[in-house]
């Protein structure tokens, strides 16, 4: 199915169609006939993912763990759909998401007040609590088992606070949610990724994001697995370019007055000149529309975090 990546290994991104194609994705794990996700995208991405367990012959009774990197709707959205949908399975979260997870009457206000309550309906519909006795708090380094192979979880803040990303020990791949970026494959140059720090509201802090990536490093992995979007190959390389993208981010914002629309404007013209060092040869226009959601968020966020720093010691 066209929806649907292989990577090998029993790792597949399924294209959640959030939005527009390739925006969002939802990562199937498999091992001895077991089945885990990685993040849900949407209510209306489910019948993509049982379609991705049907073309593999896996069972709805089969996926033992639903596994969220953080709670923001584009990746939990979906949850409560797929608890439903698949009996025996848990749902993973970290320790902060728990309670949201179990009560989502906090989020779901907190999205109509963005987008309204027939857009947010449109955009997620019912998202439904799920029972506490069906999720597990993902304390860092712990470790749970999906059919022969073993799944870390790391404690990995910067993007939001409650972040987990998820170590693969049989292949050493990191499901990374947005620790590790935003790499729209649209802007792929011979096979190499651009990648770029996501710092959206509330919660972006740029020292926490950094030792996210400096630990996700630590365990040498051979691929990334990015919910936007999909595999990440030489993540060491890829974690310079980020890292160089986040500090001029920050200075970005600290060079404004903390007016987000004034950073958006510095920080698209600065990301559209790094796309163009890259290699890409999308028109500006294609490339500001595959960004403006993204860059307008990171500008919120960079701005929010400003203006809480503004009076602060220097970032080192």
């Amino acid at each position: 199915m066209s929806d649907i990546t292989d990577y090998g290994y029993g790792i597949y991104t399924i294209d959640a169609g959030y939005l527009r194609p390739k925006m969002a994705a939802i990562h199937l794990i498999e091992s001895e006939g077991r089945a885990a996700f990685v993040d849900t995208a949407n209510h209306a991405a489910l019948t993509r993912a049982t379609a991705a367990l049907k073309s593999r012959g896996i069972a709805p009774d089969c996926v033992d763990l639903i596994i969220l990197t953080h709670i923001h709707l584009d990746h939990a959205g979906g949850a409560s759909a797929m608890m439903n949908a698949f009996p025996n399975a848990n749902l993973v979260v970290h320790p902060r998401g728990v309670r949201h997870m179990a009560d989502p009457s906090r989020l779901v206000a907190g999205v109509k007040a963005v987008y309204g309550s027939d857009r947010a309906a449109e955009l997620y519909g019912e998202i439904g609590p799920i029972s506490q006795d069906r999720i597990i708090s993902a304390e860092d380094n712990s470790v749970l088992t999906l059919g022969s192979r073993d799944l870390l979880f790391l404690d990995t803040p910067g993007h939001a606070n409650h972040h987990i990303s998820i170590v693969d020990l049989e292949t050493s791949g990191v499901f990374t949610g947005d620790t590790f970026g935003i790499a729209y494959r649209e802007l792929d140059v011979d096979g190499q990724a651009f990648v770029f720090p996501s710092t959206s509201p509330s919660q972006f802090d740029p020292s926490a994001m950094r030792r996210s990536i400096d630990r996700i490093l630590e365990f040498d992995p051979e691929a990334l697995y990015l919910t936007h979007y999909g595999q990440i190959a030489n993540p060491r390389q890829v974690a310079v370019e980020l890292s160089r993208r986040l500090e001029e981010s920050v200075r970005i914002a600290r060079s404004t007055s903390g007016a987000p629309s004034a950073i958006e404007t510095r920080l698209m013209d600065y990301l559209v000149s790094e796309a163009r060092q890259h290699g890409c040869q999308l028109g500006d226009e294609k490339i500001i529309d595959l960004w403006a959601l993204d860059i307008e968020l990171n500008a919120q966020g960079l701005a929010l975090w400003s203006e809480n720093h503004r009076e602060k010691t220097p970032l080192s």
